[in-house]
């Protein structure tokens, strides 16, 4: 019988923060090879001591970059995001867009009574009516996606 190998709860830890470093095996830093307190899976903590050998001990930029895993302008992105933020800025953001945010609800239940009164008015119709309405411009398409989840979201009826 086939034993399934055991889940180290620290790495799925970091992995639901979202902060598990992709490539723990590129950090050959001293630190993080002869101390058990170092973790190399902690992106968090390789960052900062990064950015901290570099300001606090005079190391550069090339050779800490190197020793943790990292570009030079890895290393500059983190030390201006440590500078503004402090380490909560060391966190990965969310990429992509994060929410419509031209197409608020207001304007989506706008277009969702146009649609019910007009049921075969044109998508260019609406992006026009948006814009005379709202004063903004919005994407066909973008249109289309609203209407399409505002559908999906509606409880159906039998």
């Amino acid at each position: 019988m086939a034993r399934t190998p055991r889940r180290d709860p620290k790495t799925d830890a970091l992995r639901e923060q979202g902060v598990l470093n992709g490539h723990p095996e590129r950090v050959n830093d001293k630190l993080f090879s002869e101390h058990e307190f170092f973790d190399p899976r902690d992106l968090v903590q390789v960052k900062y001591e990064m950015v901290r050998r570099v300001e606090a001990e005079g190391a550069s930029i090339t050779d800490a970059a190197t020793a943790f895993g990292f570009s030079r302008p890895s290393f500059y992105q983190a030390q201006n995001a440590l500078q503004l933020h402090g380490l909560a800025g060391l966190l990965p953001k969310k990429r992509g867009p994060h929410g419509g945010h031209k197409l608020s609800d207001e304007v989506v239940d706008f277009l969702a009574q146009l649609r019910a009164s007009e049921v075969a008015i044109a998508t260019h119709d609406l992006v026009r009516r948006v814009e005379e309405r709202f004063g903004i411009r919005v994407h066909a398409r973008s249109v289309e996606r609203a209407l399409a989840r505002r559908e999906k979201k509606r409880p159906r009826t039998r």
